[in-house]
């Protein structure tokens, strides 16, 4: 099914109704144009549950007007909204998102009681002693001796890792896992690395073994587990 009027196109799929909205056109009309289709008598007798999808192209709706929308497609009782979608990305999320995606590099020694905190991924030219902590809401790489703690993914990102030229650490955690140290004496191991399993465990292992675990590490992080 497909109905289109001047600022509204209406594709029926299997998964429900899109709706596509002319994003060039002044709201208020784009809204009443909706509402008025919305109340056609082939709307008016759907009687199961019908999942909205709105797709709003290059516009982007402050809240009130968001609202709006809602409202008119809510007052239908059988539409569900399941998304409203925009191509518009805001700055502040652009800035976010950013950061989040960027690798920072610093060149210190993280010693007893430091905690240094990093959004998105991190390279550390030097060591993490013992008693110091790195967080990261990404991945985190030390080219160095990872002695302390390392906590990656400290958002929730299960999927990231840890890599370390040398691995000899009091705790590791990504996400909400954690592995600790062993209780037996332990000299480390040289270029490895730390991800969760399927079953929830930390498991550490050669680097070229993380990168087929992490497909989808970006080409830098890539060239450092590769070496």
């Amino acid at each position: 099914m497909l109905a289109k009027n001047q600022f509204v196109t209406i594709k029926g799929t299997r998964d429900g109704l899109t709706l596509y909205l002319n994003d060039t056109c002044d709201v208020d009309r784009l809204l009443e144009e909706l509402d008025h289709m919305l109340m056609s008598e082939h709307f008016d007798h759907e009687e199961s549950l019908v999942t909205i999808t709105v797709q709003l192209g290059k516009r982007y709706l402050h809240t009130g007007e968001r609202e709006k929308l809602e409202s008119i497609i809510s007052k239908r009782s059988h539409f569900v909204i399941q998304s409203i979608e925009s191509d518009v990305v805001l700055k502040e999320d652009a800035i976010r998102w950013k950061e989040e995606s960027e690798i920072r590099t610093f060149s210190k020694t993280i010693r007893s009681g430091q905690v240094i905190d990093i959004v998105g991924d991190v390279l550390l030219i030097g060591d993490i002693n013992p008693g110091g902590t790195l967080k990261a809401t990404g991945n985190i790489f030390v080219l160095g001796h990872l002695r302390g703690t390392a906590h990656a993914g400290h958002t929730g990102d299960k999927n990231a890792v840890i890599m370390a030229s040398y691995m000899n650490p009091m705790q590791l955690r990504i996400a909400d896992f954690f592995s600790r140290s062993p209780d037996y004496e332990s000299d480390g191991v040289y270029m490895e690395g730390a991800y969760v399993e399927d079953s929830g465990k930390i498991m550490i292992d050669r680097l070229h073994v993380v990168a087929k675990k992490r497909p989808d590490l970006s080409g830098f992080e890539r060239s450092v587990l590769n070496g």
